[in-house]
């Protein structure tokens, strides 16, 4: 829908509710703190773990109608204590925690005075306050209303910017550029009219700049979903692993790592890392699925504010606010693998699930993916991408998957005719495919003489040929309302300065449409805008530091890792998420990350392993010949990798019987366990 449209046809009353809500929370922070108290305020009022109505508490998780600042690290705070009772202090202060609390607090009471004179060019000098740009904004708009919108969030202001006709300022921070976007509502003769509050409820509404497709968790409300009651009551979610304290203090999964391993030594600790982060992480409007055991759906929610550590409670302290909705509650024919709390729930069930509820299936089936929307955000930004990462995690697949998708075919992603979707594509020639090798060359790729036959000729003789991407561009260059896509399969099998020659340089941006004399038939050619390239690489073959500095400049680069949640399964005492996870951690250490063993080699036609047979299939002939490659002539290296599934004495891997192999994986790699269980 288009701006105007959007605005004419907005029921305004829809951020009625928000409003009043807003009105009562500014209040309550203009009560307890007054401008006038700020000068003296001690630093206990101000910091997180400190009061239970400390100022950064109350902004973050009491005051969510007046504007939402949720989710991820506690570092936008500047300075907070964290829970093992240190002080985290924003670089730009020092490191000592009197003199930076004098210095911030003395940088947010000149902020307040400079706002109250309309100096707001001085708002940029204040440097230790663009360490917490979000908060400081939101606490501008708090004390200020009249001159700041209720929005915070730097990408989204600049995405808004755009849409109301502007120009993003570079490199300004959040409160500038939420002038800009103020001033542009101020411009518009009907958005002028409307209460701050509300332009910001119609902004999110209709032009949401998050990502339009974010994951689906399914989250067990307690062992035996023994909260649910007083999730469903109260309208929230909440999990345990109460010990970790506050999520908002670990700033990256590799902290929270850390500190698990040294409360549960034998955890799973990356996938329970990377899955309290995405608990933590929940937006609003985010879809969350609530399980009792395997079989059965109690309702799915949507998120409605943002993750807080409720120390008020006894247990299941780590909690997000949720609006569940119960008429999907169901049974599964299918039992699903959600013995674990937090569980990554794929498209194609979510689908399924939303749309036993008659005419209100979803259309998650139909958005664009969260991966695929970042490799077609880097293809807008540099027409050229590089998936790499370890082999098995789905590169070509994902490269195919984004083809479909930049021709509007979401709906074959994971869909039964995605290969006649692809088939389709490829014959449309908008969409080409190569593999590089080490004989391809330019003459394969651009132009070369090559042998030829004629009947009527004697023998053989030279002919000038276009190569692949010669004759991409030609077509390109002859409908330039359409865009071309080159899927370039394991790219780095190829010499790639050969193969691509003077081109290299007009692949960039700014190159597009300029001509050069190609070397060999002396002919003007072009790189046209509307031609993009997706390139794979298997990490394992060759880092992405080996290839040429002038390729790598001209190329976006997106890691395509282990994924152990597309598995979401167990075969009998073997929880498959965990031991992927279990033993990519152990690869990591004893070798590197370039190496570790990918998630599709323990997907069966598209589907994870189900059974003793199909593992066994897949350990021995697949993930085993991988690691021993790895380790070969070093049989300590493999003994580190694999334990007790090492021969001691003859330093090869046991052989196992298919029926006994889960229970021997699962005693080596997720025995003693301490996962998010129910």
């Amino acid at each position: 829908m288009d701006l105007s449209t959007a605005i004419s046809t907005y029921d305004c009353t829809r951020a009625t509710t928000r409003v009043a809500n807003a009105e009562q929370q500014r209040k309550l922070i203009l009560a307890t703190f007054p401008l006038e108290d700020w000068p003296t305020l001690p630093l206990e009022r101000y910091a997180l773990n400190c009061e239970p109505e400390a100022f950064c508490r109350l902004m973050e998780y009491r005051t969510v109608d007046l504007g939402g600042i949720g989710g991820g690290s506690a570092t936008k705070h500047i300075l907070y204590l964290g829970n093992s009772g240190e002080w985290y202090i924003a670089p730009a202060l020092g490191d000592e925690v009197g003199p930076a609390w004098s210095r911030l607090r003395g940088q947010f009471v000149d902020a307040f005075e400079a706002v109250e004179r309309g100096a707001f060019d001085e708002l940029d000098e204040l440097d230790a306050l663009r360490s917490g740009q979000s908060l400081v904004t939101k606490s501008l708009s708090v004390y200020f209303p009249q001159h700041f919108l209720p929005i915070f969030s730097g990408s989204h202001l600049r995405s808004f910017i755009s849409l109301l006709g502007g120009t993003p300022e570079r490199y300004a921070p959040a409160w500038r550029a939420n002038r800009q976007l103020l001033a542009l509502v101020k411009g518009d003769p009907e958005l002028s009219q409307w209460a701050p509050h509300e332009v910001m409820q119609f902004l999110y509404d209709n032009f949401d700049p998050r990502e339009p497709s974010r994951p689906v968790w399914k989250v067990a409300p307690g062992e035996n979903a023994v909260h649910w009651q007083d999730c469903f009551a109260n309208g929230y979610i909440c999990v345990g692993w109460d010990e970790l304290g506050d999520l908002s203090q670990y700033a990256s999964d590799t902290e929270l790592k850390q500190e698990l391993a040294a409360r549960w030594p034998k955890a799973q600790n990356a996938s329970n890392a990377r899955n309290l982060l995405a608990y933590r992480d929940l937006e609003p409007g985010d879809r969350i699925v609530a399980n009792h055991g395997m079989s059965k759906v109690l309702a799915i929610g949507t998120v409605t504010g943002g993750y807080r550590f409720d120390d008020s409670r006894t247990e299941s302290k780590h909690v997000v606010p949720v609006e569940w909705d119960t008429s999907f509650a169901q049974h599964l024919e299918n039992p699903q693998s959600w013995r674990r709390t937090l569980v990554r729930v794929p498209d194609h069930l979510f689908t399924k699930l939303t749309s036993k509820r008659g005419n209100a299936a979803q259309t998650a089936d139909h958005e664009v993916p969260e991966d695929i929307s970042a490799i077609l955000a880097a293809l807008q930004r540099k027409n050229q991408v590089i998936l790499s990462g370890p082999p098995g995690t789905g590169k070509t697949r994902l490269a195919l998957s984004t083809a479909l998708a930049a021709r509007g075919r979401t709906a074959d992603v994971d869909g039964p005719g995605r290969t006649a979707a692809i088939n389709e594509l490829l014959d449309t020639g908008r969409v080409r495919m190569v593999t590089f090798h080490p004989s391809y060359g330019y003459e394969d790729f651009v132009e070369g003489f090559k042998p030829a036959h004629h009947p009527t000729a004697a023998g053989l003789h030279l002919e000038l040929t276009d190569g692949l991407f010669h004759k991409l561009c030609a077509d390109a260059a002859a409908a330039e309302n359409e865009e071309f896509l080159l899927i370039i399969d394991e790219i780095n099998r190829g010499d790639l300065p050969r193969i691509f020659g003077e081109l290299v340089t007009l692949l960039e941006t700014d190159k597009r449409g300029v001509s050069v004399d190609l070397p060999i038939s002396q002919r003007r050619f072009a790189v046209p805008p509307n031609v993009r390239i997706i390139g794979t690489m298997n990490t394992a073959d060759r880092s992405v530091s080996h290839l040429d500095a002038a390729i790598r400049r001209r190329f976006a680069f997106v890691t395509v890792g282990p994924d152990p949640e597309v598995l979401s399964g167990t075969i009998g005492p073997l929880d498959l998420p965990d031991f992927l996870s279990a033993l990519n951690e152990r690869i990591v250490t004893h070798l590197d990350a370039d190496h570790q063993i990918g998630h599709a080699y323990l997907l069966h036609n598209g589907l994870p392993v189900a059974t003793e047979e199909e593992l066994a299939a897949a350990y021995y002939h697949d993930v085993l010949p991988l690691i021993e490659d790895y380790c070969v002539s070093r049989a300590e290296l493999l003994h580190r990798v694999l334990g007790s599934l090492v021969d001691a004495n003859t330093g090869q891997s046991k052989r196992i019987t298919d029926n006994d192999l889960p229970t021997f994986l699962a005693a080596e790699f997720t025995s003693g366990t301490l996962d998010l269980d129910e």
